[in-house]
């Protein structure tokens, strides 16, 4: 039977690269996303390579919701190999202004909803005597940057958890890391470009140049294929020892 990977925010942006990357290579897909086209991206790119695909749009705000969409995916797809926890949301204003309806639901979706999938997709994975659950955090999980109290938050909760998790699953072959991207040019960062061009009465062009890549060495976006590639690798049989650590892929950024 082969692997199936559980992809949270899987259709658009990061998360449709990742997934389409895992279904290149064999793996039956749960897509998950808000997209209203969503179960037509799943079936066209099933059909494309020539496997299992199923689609939810579960609301990540809501516990409940999570624990379904990790049962919906066993019982659709048969088993669950690989987490991806990617969904992400985001809001920049700073923190005298940042709405507290923001900072919940943020902190919900970009954190929580981690935990709880996880929480669900333990028992299947310990079972099974197999898991990986990979977290798509940030490089702003490892820096911060003004006007994202929630964001960096966020990620940065989300790096711990990866820790205990790995720690927990140590014994059991679940593993856990984290992979920390730089910017990529995805539907949330150009969303971020155009709030960060208002908090800085900057053009868009000069927050692109003047504020996202001035941090990193390397001064292009971080490719989706990138992220794609290292997490394969950190689903895959032999990553045996590799848990409870981060992948930075920030152009350099963090070297400074």
């Amino acid at each position: 039977m082969p692997k199936v990977a559980l992809i949270t925010g899987s259709t658009s942006g990061i998360g449709l690269g990742v997934a389409e990357h895992f279904a290149q290579n064999g793996y039956a897909i749960m897509f998950h996303g808000l997209e209203v086209n969503g179960a037509q991206i799943a079936a066209e790119l099933g059909a494309k390579y020539q496997v299992a695909t199923s689609f939810s749009n579960a609301n990540l705000l809501k516990p409940e919701a999570i624990a379904e969409l990790v049962n919906e995916t066993v019982s659709q797809l048969g088993r669950l190999d690989v987490l991806i926890n990617n969904a992400g949301i985001q809001y920049v204003a700073p923190l005298t202004d940042f709405p507290g309806s923001k900072y919940e639901n943020i902190i919900a979706i970009n954190m929580n909803a981690s935990f709880y999938a996880s929480k669900a997709a333990w028992p299947h994975m310990e079972k099974q005597g197999f898991g990986r659950i990979i977290n798509i955090a940030s490089v702003h999980g490892l820096r911060a940057s003004a006007f994202k109290t929630a964001y960096v938050a966020a990620k940065h909760g989300v790096l711990g958890m990866t820790k205990v998790m790995a720690l927990e699953g140590a014994n059991k072959n679940i593993n856990c890391n984290a992979i920390c991207p730089g910017y990529v040019k995805t539907p949330l960062v150009e969303g971020q470009i155009a709030d960060q061009a208002k908090s800085h009465g900057l053009s868009e062009d000069e927050v692109v140049t003047e504020v996202m890549l001035k941090k990193q060495a390397v001064k292009q976006f971080v490719p989706i294929t990138a992220i794609a590639d290292m997490a394969l690798l950190l689903a895959k049989d032999g990553s045996e020892t590799i848990t409870g650590t981060t992948f930075t892929l920030d152009g350099g950024w963090t070297a400074q």
